[in-house]
């Protein structure tokens, strides 16, 4: 994905933590400012409107956004589950044809700057900003000090344009990340789909298992999804691009009723078929296309077998 501009070739999405990590002699900067997890639809709208900002006056595309959701530091009990990993949250957003996402650290000490602060500094670190973007419900700062109403007031004295975008909706309600994580949490991923703009997919590193889908003949990637917001526990029928080319998934989420467990801890298990090779270390991207069974707790290990034999067989066939 390349943009070109009169003095340069910017190719992909450069990703810093400070402001000064741009290039020298950097034009004046539009920000999208946000957490922008999932990046649906109404995350889209603003970063969109960022890049036409940068594009009709020569500036830099930036979005703005941290390491983790706030709610981590500020009010660690009610922290939600991610709907995206942050390589997907960075691919969508370089998607949108952004030239650079500063993702800051939050920690204790950025949760105590007021929203002022923010904003200035993150005027000191651009040197010139032209716009910022937000959600028109946005509030940033220690204890929600800053709005767009906030913002207005210091575009008009520190020189830059805002713009607070309405609310998106969707079939007459607002699209939103907790909205999806509801969807995603019901079973109900077409909906989560459309409000992100793509389908659904669970993205994580493959780590090591107990080799049991191998014992019984159809091995599995053991996908990290820690913090993840899931579908309900079953077994669905997905697809997977490892190194580019396309395969059907088994894919099971759930606790393994049946495998005997003092402990049981929730597993995402991928089958690929006819796959062959080592994906331990790697990433993977599984898109979910719809659910086959609920997840069962049979009598024997041969009857799981057998079942996970008609799995496959479901998966493979599926259009």
């Amino acid at each position: 994905m390349f943009f070109r501009r009169p003095a340069e070739v910017l190719s992909l999405m450069k990703v810093i933590h400070t402001p000064d990590e741009l290039p020298a002699g950097r034009r004046k900067a539009c920000l999208a400012i946000g957490v922008f997890d999932g990046v649906h639809l109404g995350h889209q709208q603003i970063i969109r409107q960022t890049v036409a900002d940068a594009r009709q006056h020569d500036a830099l595309a930036v979005v703005v956004t941290f390491d983790r959701h706030p709610s981590a530091i500020v009010a660690p009990d009610r922290v939600p589950p991610q709907i995206y990993s942050r390589s997907q949250k960075l691919r969508a957003v370089e998607s949108l044809g952004v030239d650079a996402l500063l993702e800051i650290t939050f920690d204790a000490a950025f949760s105590q700057k007021s929203g002022a602060e923010f904003v200035r500094g993150m005027l000191g670190g651009f040197g010139a900003i032209h716009s910022i973007c937000v959600g028109a419900d946005f509030v940033f700062g220690c204890r929600r000090s800053g709005n767009v109403a906030l913002l207005h007031t210091l575009g008009a004295e520190l020189g830059f344009q805002v713009h607070g975008m309405s609310q998106l909706a969707l079939d007459g309600q607002t699209v939103s990340s907790t909205r999806i994580r509801e969807a995603i949490r019901n079973g109900r991923l077409d909906a989560a789909g459309q409000m992100l703009g793509r389908p659904y997919a669970i993205c994580g590193q493959i780590v090591a298992g107990d080799k049991i889908g191998r014992q019984l003949g159809f091995p599995t990637a053991n996908l990290a999804v820690d913090h993840l917001v899931l579908p309900p526990h079953g077994v669905y029928v997905a697809c997977a691009r490892p190194a580019g080319r396309l395969y059907r998934v088994a894919l099971n989420i759930g606790l393994r009723p049946t495998v005997a467990s003092a402990q049981p801890v929730l597993r995402v298990e991928a089958h690929l078929l006819d796959f062959n090779g080592d994906l331990y270390g790697t990433e993977l991207e599984v898109e979910i296309s719809a659910k086959l069974r609920d997840e069962t707790r049979f009598a024997s290990v041969a009857e799981l077998q057998a079942q996970i034999a008609r799995d496959v067989a479901a998966a493979r066939q599926w259009v």
